[in-house]
């Protein structure tokens, strides 16, 4: 005799996603939406059509980004903040750079990025005490410092962006033009990728392996900066003077940032497949897993890129393709992590295999990424050292 307690349950209903979002949620729409507005409002008769859809395409994408990972919620108001307070201080006046204390010393372009590397360093000194010590506090402080150091980063980008209109309205670009700028970029892109990955599998350990590629690049941008005065803001060249490189270059470094994230975790793979650090890092297969997303999201960015790179090369010099170096080597990338890719999913590859091709993959994406314009010349040399 079937009774109550043997009887089959009937499966919950799910509920619709839109049922699950707080009040919170709604507060970080209604803002977005409030922000784009207020922005359009201001500078919609310097905009084109083009730019006019990027600003509103980030409105859903941003709201979304916000509704699936809530700490950026409190990433964007910290950087809306800061943002909004240098331009107040600005007061349309780039003189005032070094007659305001906030501007001088906090929170113009070129001292937020500053304060990006000295946080990006203290973070990865806290990680890697957290990974020897196996302190969680450090962790805890390594995380802290990262976000702060991605905060004031992308205020410093922000700000730069402000500052370049301040200079002249012909002058005025998204600060994606230099190696100065775009190597600030890829430390944020780097950074925050990282802190979805930490948050996402709620471990702070791999902090020791992705942080050290962020503070090299911030090295080479301090010398860069240093030594070529590469901090100030210069008119656009003629190839860069295109809405595409809007569009273009932060998705090549989002495919960069994946790229570096998946090489330092595959140097994790590899000391713990070795039974180093078994005991202080992630299993095997989180790691992989790791390194196998990190590489997927990077590869997807990295192909829209190439694709969007193609449209602007058929405007700007009537060809989608001229097997120019710096298209060349973009295309050997897109090759390496298509066949990691491919390996992985059709093969069933895994192991220390694809953990030594991920990192072998970041020396091929270092020497596209900078090696071509030190060493090599041609259609993109306005990028060179």
């Amino acid at each position: 005799m079937e009774t109550a307690s043997s009887r089959p349950v009937a499966p919950a209903a799910h509920t619709h996603w839109l049922t699950r979002l707080n009040a919170g949620d709604w507060l970080f729409a209604i803002a977005i939406i409030f922000g784009a507005g207020a922005a359009y409002s201001r500078y919609g008769q310097m905009m084109d059509t083009y730019e006019d859809a990027i600003l509103f395409l980030h409105v859903p994408i941003l709201i979304g980004l916000g509704w699936a990972w809530r700490p950026f919620r409190l990433f964007a108001a910290a950087v809306a903040a800061l943002s909004l307070t240098s331009i107040w201080f600005y007061q349309g006046d780039l003189a005032r750079a070094e007659q305001v204390f906030f501007l001088k010393y906090l929170i113009s372009s070129q001292t937020a990025v500053s304060w990006m590397s000295v946080f990006f360093f203290t973070a990865t000194g806290a990680y890697w005490i957290g990974l020897a010590s196996r302190s969680d506090s450090a962790g805890r402080i390594g995380c802290a410092m990262t976000w702060i150091a991605a905060v004031m980063g992308t205020t410093g980008l922000f700000v730069r962006w402000y500052e370049s209109y301040l200079l002249g309205p012909d002058i005025g670009h998204i600060p994606v033009s230099n190696l100065y700028e775009v190597f600030v970029f890829f430390s944020l892109i780097t950074a925050l990728l990282y802190l979805f990955y930490e948050g996402r599998y709620n471990t702070r350990k791999l902090g020791a392996f992705v942080l050290p590629v962020i503070s090299a690049a911030v090295i080479f941008l301090l010398w860069y900066s240093f030594t070529r005065d590469a901090y100030q803001i210069q008119p656009l060249v003629p190839a860069l003077q295109s809405y595409w490189m809007k569009i273009h270059v932060p998705a090549n470094f989002i495919g960069y940032g994946g790229f570096a994230i998946a090489a330092m975790i595959g140097i994790a793979y590899l000391l713990v497949s070795r039974g180093r650090l078994a005991s202080r890092l992630p299993e095997l297969h989180v790691l992989e897993d790791v390194m196998y997303k990190a590489i997927a999201i990077g590869f997807a960015f990295f192909t829209i890129a190439t694709i969007l790179g193609a449209l602007w090369a058929a405007e700007a010099w009537g060809s989608y393709w001229q097997w120019d170096p710096k298209e060349t080597w973009a295309l050997i990338v897109w090759i390496n992590y298509a066949a990691w890719l491919h390996m992985r999913l059709t093969r069933n590859l895994r192991g220390a295999m694809l953990a030594w091709w991920a990192v072998v993959g970041l020396f091929v994406t270092t020497f596209a990424f900078v090696g071509v314009n030190m060493f090599l010349s041609g259609l993109h040399s306005y990028g060179s050292l």
